[in-house]
């Protein structure tokens, strides 16, 4: 673990122990939102996550009552003319399935080679608490804070939040700010550290072919018989060119131009198609012809198959023509693209080209809004400023395929910018076995989260 002598590198060296901790102890809690089983551990997080924030200094801590799970909150307010930065993070974490795939149990948080191991660990338990130990940081050490902090954890942004709107609606006074930071996003690299600055949005469809009013035999049947999966395969063809371009009409009509100076950027950085091949283990890649892959990645608009079922599956032979199939839909949007247009431009072109000798069932599901910050805004060059500081080497900008629909609403509702300061890396595993989180990195993520709010509070934000 890093050891620097002045601070906050003097206080994280001091209780770097400590921290881990208490990091075991939180990740220890399986705070499975999408449980029911696990409801009573999610609101014994919620009250640990509450402690913690006491011990570190916030004042004014409460477990803020829901309509599900209660979002905690805390602040420490030194100065009203200075910099607000609100920080969010959530406590709730993913299902640990499948479990025989754990190299450790997933709510037994274990230590090797560098890294802690266990649900939750990087997403998000690991990155809120590194926040959490940088106000510490300034509390116990006797430094002033430079701006004024508060802090909301939640407890359902696993399962999309539901209740997290009427709460924002309800609080939004309480948790007003000049900048929201928020650390659920993964690092370009080991070795290149970044800040994050933009999401794609997300619309997610699932569409259904019905045939027959029932499976028919593929002997006596087939030939005139319609056959929903190869009219399923039809209609998903038909949504890309050659060129891998989504052929609904108006998908691109609102999707801004790279600029230049994004391009040439991304052309300097050590990841090309071949390389981003071997990362993901395929033999080659299908992107959108004339965009280079992180262009694809971050500031393109996709549309994929999630999913696609029908007939028979089974071992062995069972000769079927299936009477419906179906398969899942999502798209992924950039700035500046509105989902419900998307939406409808969707649904109005599967309609129009389905087969005729089959009906069609559509449902929509969730959807979500594409964010983003202005690369020159004051809380974007502190963030990069403090990133660079923090992992000793020049952070770079970068965009993030994934989505995360509640920063759109936290900009909408609060009119304030997102700065997406993210500490794991991509193959963190995530959402899947083995989840783990560097301990280095852990520790650098607090020291950054220190630097942040020293530069915002020499920022223009503080003029």
């Amino acid at each position: 673990m890093p050891k620097i002598n002045q601070f906050p590198g003097a206080y994280i060296a001091e209780n770097q122990d400590r921290f881990v901790d208490e990091m075991k102890q939180l990740l220890a809690i399986p705070s499975v939102s999408t449980l029911p089983d696990h409801a009573a551990d999610c609101i014994a997080c919620a009250t640990f996550v509450a402690n913690l924030l006491v011990s570190a200094g916030f004042q004014n801590v409460s477990e803020l009552p829901t309509k599900g799970m209660p979002v905690v909150y805390g602040d420490l307010i030194t100065d009203p003319k200075l910099p607000t930065v609100l920080i969010y993070g959530h406590y709730d974490v993913q299902p640990a399935d499948p479990l025989d795939l754990w190299e450790t149990p997933p709510f037994r948080p274990t230590i090797r080679d560098g890294h802690i191991y266990a649900r939750g660990a990087s997403d998000d338990k690991g990155q809120i608490l590194a926040h959490i130990k940088a106000v510490e940081a300034f509390v116990k050490s006797g430094e002033p804070l430079p701006v004024n902090v508060k802090i909301i954890i939640e407890g359902e942004e696993e399962i999309s939040s539901p209740s997290f709107s009427d709460f924002l609606a309800q609080n939004r006074e309480r948790l007003q700010a000049d900048v929201c930071l928020v650390s659920d996003t993964p690092m370009l690299s080991a070795d290149q550290p970044s800040l994050c600055t933009s999401l794609r949005g997300i619309v997610y469809f699932e569409i259904k072919l019905i045939g027959a009013s029932t499976d028919l035999h593929s002997g006596q049947n087939g030939g005139p018989a319609p056959n929903p999966i190869q009219g399923l395969a039809q209609l998903i063809n038909q949504l890309k060119n050659e060129q891998n371009h989504v052929t609904i009409p108006g998908f691109y009509d609102d999707v801004l131009p790279i600029p230049p100076q994004t391009r040439s950027s991304i052309e300097a950085l050590p990841v090309n198609a071949q390389t981003f091949a071997t990362q993901i283990g395929a033999q080659g890649l299908t992107g959108e012809s004339g965009f280079h892959v992180l262009e694809q990645l971050w500031y393109r608009p996709t549309l994929d198959c999630n999913g696609i079922w029908g007939g028979f599956t089974g071992i062995g032979s069972k000769t079927v023509i299936p009477s419906e199939a179906s398969a899942k839909i999502s798209m992924r949007l950039v700035r500046n693209q509105d989902p419900q247009k998307i939406a409808t431009a969707f649904r109005s072109y599967i309609q129009a080209n389905v087969p005729p000798a089959f009906k069609l069932e559509i449902k929509e599901f969730h959807s979500g809004a594409p964010v983003g910050v202005d690369a020159d805004h004051p809380a974007v060059k502190a963030g990069l400023a403090a990133v660079t500081k923090a992992f000793h080497k020049q952070a770079i900008l970068q965009g993030e395929g994934g989505s995360i629909p509640i920063i759109k609403l936290l900009e909408s509702e609060l009119n304030i910018p997102t700065i997406l300061m993210g500490f794991n890396l991509p193959n963190d595993a995530i959402h899947a076995p083995n989840e783990r989180f560097s301990l280095e990195r852990f520790l650098n993520g607090i020291a950054a989260s220190v630097y942040f709010m020293q530069f915002l509070s020499q920022s223009e934000l503080a003029e």
